[in-house]
């Protein structure tokens, strides 16, 4: 085998986790010694031992003078767990492939200056671009100093999401609705709007993944309530986990808050996901209604869409996805590569990004 293919190994360990290790990014980790795997594992929950642990605690003293493939450059300072750099030196391997160099500005390149500084020779840049999809949440927060927005949308075959009366389900079918509960289990943060809430009053979890108890755990819930509407009695305040209350001004009502200054008259979504970055939230899946969609949109703001779509046809007289009313010609239309599609069931899944985000004041 290559050094690609011991990579492309270490990268399919780093996808295993259904629930995402999050705020710490996705990492597999694979050792070899004699053109023999001895050694790999990968990270599974936040606060768990790094791949680098479980890979060398699976391959002992076979780890001596082996080469560790791995898909982001081991860390090199002390976190809830001790540096993995200093875990490989401490092992005597003898060479380290690394996919790509952690992005995080303050630590960049000190993994590979220890490892190097202690004799062990470093080779980067292996399957470089398949290991960066793997943390675009985490590169993007490093880097920008805001998460990953994914928006997830169920829309008919003629583009909408809710009837006039605003009932939405439902409008795909079972295997859809799992696949979102994998959506949600991958990502640490849900957003959503008061309408939606209030409609739908959602539940906001994960449900029905098997996954051990140790791994598991409910993603935050971000209600943008700029008036205060949400009942406290509403599903997303009783579950198990966190909900925060995104206002424009101090509330009396229970629960935790974030206060953000006026946009026109609402919450400023920019400022928003930077205060969620601030809280190491790498990923965002966005399930709301054509309001807040259409102002991420309009803004810039939205990195992927996950479409799902039914064959059923609702009507000229329900919702649509976004509420643009900007755009009025041809040119101010806005554009997205199809990066992947598949049937999911009855219905049609769409993985969409962006052609140009610029964002624009609303």
């Amino acid at each position: 085998m290559t050094d690609v293919s011991y990579m492309a190994r270490a990268i399919s360990l780093a996808k295993k986790p259904v629930f995402s290790p999050h705020p710490n990014p996705r990492v597999g980790c694979v050792i070899v010694k004699d053109n023999t795997i001895v050694g790999e594992g990968f990270h599974e929950y936040a606060g768990g031992p790094h791949a680098e642990i479980n890979a060398l605690t699976q391959a002992g003293n076979k780890a001596i003078k082996s080469t560790v493939y791995v898909t982001l450059e081991p860390c090199s300072h002390f976190g809830r767990t001790p540096p993995c750099a200093d875990a490989l030196i401490k092992a005597q391997v003898s060479h380290v492939v690394i996919a790509m160099q952690d992005p995080n500005p303050n630590v960049a390149g000190r993994g590979i200056k220890k490892l190097k500084a202690a004799g062990i020779t470093v080779a980067a840049g292996v399957l470089e671009t398949q290991a960066k999809n793997l943390n675009k949440g985490f590169i993007k927060r490093m880097l920008s100093g805001t998460p990953w927005v994914r928006s997830k949308i169920a829309m008919s075959l003629d583009g909408r999401t809710s009837m006039s009366s605003a009932e939405s389900k439902w409008i795909t079918g079972p295997h859809a609705r799992q696949d979102v509960q994998l959506l949600r289990a991958k990502t640490h943060a849900i957003l959503s709007g008061s309408g939606t809430v209030i409609a739908d009053n959602p539940h906001f979890t994960v449900r029905d993944i098997d996954a051990p108890e140790k791994c598991r755990r409910q993603p935050i819930r971000v209600i943008v309530d700029s008036l205060g509407r949400v009942d406290k009695n509403a599903n997303v305040c009783s579950e198990e986990g966190q909900t925060i209350f995104v206002v424009l001004n101090a509330s009396g009502k229970s629960g935790e808050h974030i206060v953000l200054s006026e946009q026109a008259g609402k919450v400023c979504l920019k400022q928003l996901l930077k205060e969620l970055a601030n809280r190491q939230i790498n990923e965002v899946l966005v399930e709301a209604g054509p309001g807040l969609n259409g102002a991420l949109l309009s803004q810039g703001l939205i990195d992927e869409l996950i479409v799902y779509m039914s064959t059923d046809v609702m009507g000229d007289g329900a919702n649509g996805m976004f509420h643009l009313p900007e755009l009025q010609f041809m040119k101010d239309k806005i554009s997205f590569n199809c990066e992947d599609v598949r049937k999911i069931g009855k219905d049609i899944r769409m993985q969409l990004t962006p052609v140009l985000r610029q964002a624009k004041e609303p």
